[in-house]
């Protein structure tokens, strides 16, 4: 008679343990503790020191100059706002259905370059 109590008990013990280490696991997640600020500023970005550096080492070596790619320049800030305007490079740069994705052949751009970008854009595409 005593085994089957102690037998009881220890049941009863890996019942609640269990209970206790499910009822731990089981919280809500912050976004914020699970993906803490990356530092990726999109406040005031300018072109000069944000947007055209990632369009230069990722976009110039095939959309410059008398043969680019498509026809679509990106040498220099006027025309990287026309292209911007004529709508074509937030979709490829985002890798949007219906639009080529580019770099072409390469990764996609990083979301905190694309995010600056499109902070760049919306704060009026200055030529700064």
């Amino acid at each position: 008679m005593e085994l089957l109590t102690t037998k009881n008990r220890f049941s009863r013990l890996f019942i609640l343990l269990a209970v206790v280490l499910m009822s731990t696991a089981c919280y809500k997640d912050n976004e914020e503790d699970l993906y803490p600020d990356n530092g990726c500023n999109t406040e005031n970005v300018s072109f000069a020191q944000t947007v055209w550096p990632v369009i230069n080492n990722n976009c110039v070596s095939c959309h410059s100059g008398p043969g680019a790619s498509g026809g679509i320049r990106l040498g220099n800030y006027n025309e990287v706002v026309a292209t911007i305007d004529g709508g074509r490079f937030l979709g490829a740069i985002k890798h949007e259905n219906g639009f080529s994705a580019m770099p072409q052949g390469g990764s996609k751009l990083s979301d905190c370059n694309i995010s600056q970008i499109d902070a760049w854009i919306a704060q009026g595409k200055l030529n700064n």
